[in-house]
């Protein structure tokens, strides 16, 4: 875990807005989990505040300053300039995830660079597709992917699905129970990583 002082800022990417969607529930729940870890500040990225137009620019993002024209766009790189690390909450639709994402991600490029992600899906097999293709497009943005993942069971969904807004936390408990404590292995991953390219990034490593 992070015990070098250094304050981490830890970015949870809420990424659906479907109406009545499910993934507001353990997006709040994963960055309340965040929160109390040492050294760390975390804040949901909801994209329902970012409605951002389809990507539609004649230069690619890799060879901006930035500075974008749209400030919605603009406000979004700020916030993710910032993050230090990544936690994106995924549901899997036919095999793929959301577009909104996928746009989210294309408007920007150097905010994204050099900084760890993982991801928490649910959905048909736990989100599994949808990360693995989520973890290819993070390699093409220079983001490094960490190997752990948080893949919902079918049980915990439905257990959750009608709770409000933030959901009851002890729903999610069964992830830390069991052989493996998932969520604990997800975050030493995670913040690991995080402390070490944030280190790089300051020496110039990376």
């Amino acid at each position: 875990m992070n015990r070098d002082g250094a304050t981490l800022s830890l970015k949870v990417i809420l990424g659906t807005t479907r109406q009545s969607r499910f993934g507001d529930k353990p997006a709040h729940w994963i960055c309340e989990e965040a929160s109390r870890l040492p050294n760390v500040e975390a804040e949901l990225l909801d994209l329902r505040d970012y409605p951002m137009p389809f990507f539609d620019q004649p230069r690619s993002p890799a060879w901006g300053t930035g500075t974008y024209e749209d400030p919605t766009v603009q406000r979004w790189a700020d916030r993710i300039a910032a993050g230090d690390a990544f936690i994106v909450v995924s549901p899997e639709y036919n095999h793929g995830y959301p577009a909104v994402l996928k746009n989210a991600v294309d408007h920007i490029y150097a905010e994204w660079a050099q900084k760890p992600v993982g991801f928490l899906s649910y959905g048909n097999t736990g989100g599994a597709r949808a990360v693995e293709q989520l973890r290819l497009v993070a390699v093409e943005m220079q983001m490094w992917p960490i190997r752990s993942a948080i893949h919902l069971p079918v049980d915990m969904y439905l257990a959750v699905m009608n709770e409000p807004v933030p959901a009851n936390p002890e729903l999610f408990e069964p992830l830390k129970k069991g052989r493996v404590n998932v969520v604990e292995r997800f975050f030493n991953e995670l913040v690991w990583a995080a402390r070490a390219l944030k280190q790089a990034r300051a020496g110039g490593v990376a």
